[in-house]
C-alpha cells in the first residue's frame, strides 16, 4: 500500500432529522451560487445592470439541470431501460445519484438564457462571454460531488495520489485509481483563471471568450475521459467507437466547432447590448461605478465610431 493516497468519503448523505442532506447536491448548489456571484461582478464591470445575471440564471439553471440529466439518460439509457437495466426506469429522475452532464447543461441551459436575453433585449453573446469563466469554476466545484458519490474515477494507478474506491462502487480492495474527478476539477479551475486573464489581455467579445472556454474544456476533457473506466453508455462496459468513448467524440466535435467559431468571428466588432435601450439614461449606459469596466471594454469603445452598429 502506498504511503499517500486519496480516501473516498465513507458517506455522502447526512440526515437532518428526516431530511437527507446530500453532498452531491451541496456541491452543485455551491457551484451555482459562486458562478452567479462571479458573473454578476463581471457583468457590472462591463456596464450591465445589477441583478441582470441573477434573473437570467433562473431559466438557465432550470433548463441546464434538465438538459444535464437528459444527456446522461440518453447516452446511458441501458442503465435504466431494456432487458439488462440495473436500475428501475423511475430512478432516471434521481439526479442525486449522479449523472449530470455538462454537455446537456450548456446546450439546454443556453436555450434558457437565450430566451431570457431575448425578453430583456440583451445580447446573448455578451452574456455568454461574461459567464464563461464562471461555468469553468462552477465545474471545478461541482466535480467534488463525484468524489462523495465515488464515481468518475479512472484506471488503476500506483501514483501517490491514487484514489480509493470501495467494492460497493466498483473498486477492488488494495487497488487505487486515477482520481479523474480531481484532474478535471484542477483543469477547470485553471481554465477559469486563464479565461479571466485572456479576457483582460485581449478583446474577446461576441462569444469568442465562451468559444475559448469550450475549446479549453474539451481539450482537457478528451484526455481525462480517456483515463476513465466507468461504463458510460453501457451496463458493464463503456460504449466506444474507433476505441474512443462517447464523451471523447463529443469533445472532438465541440473543440473543432469552437475553433471554427473563433476563426469566423475573428473580425466581428459590432456593438453588443448590455443595457436595454429602455433602461439607458441621458443617452448612455448605466454603468456600475463600484466595478469599472474592463480595459478591454474601454479599448473596444475607443475604436468604435459614434453611432456604430
Amino acid at each position: 500500500m502506498p504511503l499517500a493516497l486519496i480516501p473516498s468519503p465513507s458517506e455522502g448523505v447526512w440526515h437532518l432529522g428526516f431530511i437527507p442532506i446530500r453532498a452531491y447536491a451541496l456541491c452543485f448548489i455551491l457551484a451555482i451560487v459562486f458562478g452567479i456571484w462571479l458573473s454578476e461582478r463581471r457583468w457590472r464591470a462591463r456596464g450591465g445592470e445589477k441583478g441582470t445575471i441573477s434573473d437570467i440564471a433562473v431559466p438557465g439553471v432550470v433548463f441546464g439541470l434538465i438538459g444535464a440529466r437528459l444527456y446522461h439518460v440518453i447516452t446511458d439509457w441501458q442503465t435504466y431501460f431494456g432487458p439488462r437495466a440495473i436500475k428501475e426506469p423511475y430512478r432516471a429522475l434521481f439526479i442525486w445519484e449522479g449523472g449530470l452532464s455538462i454537455w446537456g447543461a450548456v446546450a439546454l441551459g443556453g436555450i434558457g438564457m437565450w430566451l431570457a436575453c431575448r425578453r430583456r433585449g440583451l445580447s446573448l453573446s455578451a452574456v455568454a462571454d461574461t459567464v464563461a469563466p464562471s461555468i469553468a469554476f462552477g465545474q471545478a466545484i461541482a466535480r467534488w460531488g463525484n468524489w462523495f458519490n465515488q464515481e468518475l474515477y479512472g484506471s488503476p494507478t500506483t501514483l501517490p495520489w491514487g484514489l480509493e474506491i470501495d467494492q460497493a462502487h466498483g473498486g477492488q480492495w488494495g487497488v487505487l485509481y486515477h482520481p479523474t474527478f480531481l484532474y478535471e476539477s484542477l483543469w477547470d479551475a485553471a481554465l477559469g483563471l486563464g479565461l479571466i486573464l485572456a479576457g483582460r489581455r485581449f478583446t474577446l467579445r461576441h462569444g469568442r471568450l465562451f468559444a475559448l472556454y469550450v475549446a479549453g474544456y474539451t481539450f482537457g476533457r478528451f484526455w481525462i475521459e480517456g483515463l476513465r473506466i466507468d461504463p458510460v453508455g453501457g451496463v458493464d462496459h463503456a460504449v466506444t467507437f474507433l476505441e474512443l468513448r462517447i464523451n471523447q467524440w463529443t469533445s472532438i466535435v465541440l473543440f473543432v466547432g469552437a475553433l471554427v467559431y473563433l476563426w469566423v468571428t475573428r473580425d466581428k466588432d459590432t456593438e453588443e447590448i448590455v443595457v436595454p435601450a429602455s433602461h439607458k439614461q441621458d443617452g448612455g449606459e448605466t454603468a456600475d461605478l463600484a466595478h469599472p469596466a474592463d480595459p478591454a471594454d474601454a479599448k473596444e469603445d475607443t475604436r468604435r465610431a459614434p453611432g456604430g452598429s
